[in-house]
C-alpha cells in the first residue's frame, strides 16, 4: 500500500509435468492435485477482507526517514485516503494524499483477489515516479490482521518487507509497514498510518 522509499521484489513458483509422465508418475501426479485442490477449497473466501476500507479516511502518518541506519528521525503527514470497490470486492483502487510543511505524498494502491491462492496481491505506484512497483506485496487475512510480504534490495542489500493491517473497526484501523535485513527474523518499523472513516 505505502511502499515508500523501495519497490517489491516477490518471486511465485510454477511446477510443470512434462507429459511423458509414466502411468505410476501420473497417478501420483493425480493424487497430489486433488490433495491440493481439497487444501484449496478448504480456505476461507477472503475476497471481501478489504470491504472495511471502502470509502474516504482521515489518515495521520509516521514516517522513519533513514530505515535501517540506526536513526530515529521520524516525520509526520496528513491528508486522506480514499478507496473504491472493484469486481464486487476481489479488487480495489486506493488514492493517497498526505503532506505536511515540505512533503507532499501521492500514491495509488491496487489490490487483487487471486480465488485460487486465496491470498491478495498489492501494488503500489509513487506520483512521483508514475511507475508501478512489481511484482507485488503477497498475503492473507487471519483473524482480524492481514500480513503481506515480499523481497526486496534495498541500498544495494536485500531485505524484507511486511504490510500489517491491524485495529480494525468500523471507524479506524491501523498500517504499518516494517523492513528486515536478516530474513524476517528482526522487524524495524518504518511508516505507521492510522485512518478514521469520514463521515459523508
Amino acid at each position: 500500500m505505502l511502499k515508500l522509499p523501495c519497490f517489491g521484489a516477490y518471486f511465485l513458483g510454477v511446477l510443470l509435468l512434462a507429459s511423458w509422465s509414466t502411468p505410476a508418475l501420473a497417478a501420483s501426479d493425480s493424487s497430489g492435485a486433488a490433495v491440493e485442490s481439497q487444501a484449496a477449497a478448504e480456505q476461507p473466501d477472503s475476497q471481501h477482507d478489504f470491504d472495511f476500507e471502502f470509502g474516504s479516511w482521515k489518515a495521520q502518518l509516521r514516517r522513519l526517514l533513514h530505515p535501517l541506519s540506526g536513526s530515529n528521525t521520524w516525520v509526520e503527514m496528513e491528508g486522506t485516503s480514499v478507496v473504491r470497490e472493484i469486481w464486487d470486492g476481489r479488487a480495489n483502487l486506493g488514492e493517497l494524499e498526505v503532506r505536511n510543511a515540505t512533503t507532499h505524498l501521492e500514491g495509488l494502491t491496487m489490490r487483487l483477489y487471486n480465488p485460487q491462492s486465496h491470498e491478495w496481491n498489492i501494488y503500489w505506484a509513487s506520483a512521483s515516479d508514475g511507475s508501478l512497483g512489481t511484482p507485488p506485496m503477497v498475503g492473507r487475512f487471519k483473524d482480524g490482521r492481514g500480513e503481506f510480504y515480499d523481497q526486496e534490495t534495498f541500498q544495494g542489500k536485500p531485505i524484507r518487507v511486511r504490510f500489517v493491517f491491524s485495529d480494525i473497526t468500523p471507524k479506524t484501523f491501523r498500517f504499518e509497514q516494517a523492513f528486515s535485513a536478516d530474513e524476517g527474523k528482526t522487524w524495524e518499523t518504518n511508516w505507521i498510518a492510522n485512518f478514521t472513516r469520514q463521515e459523508p
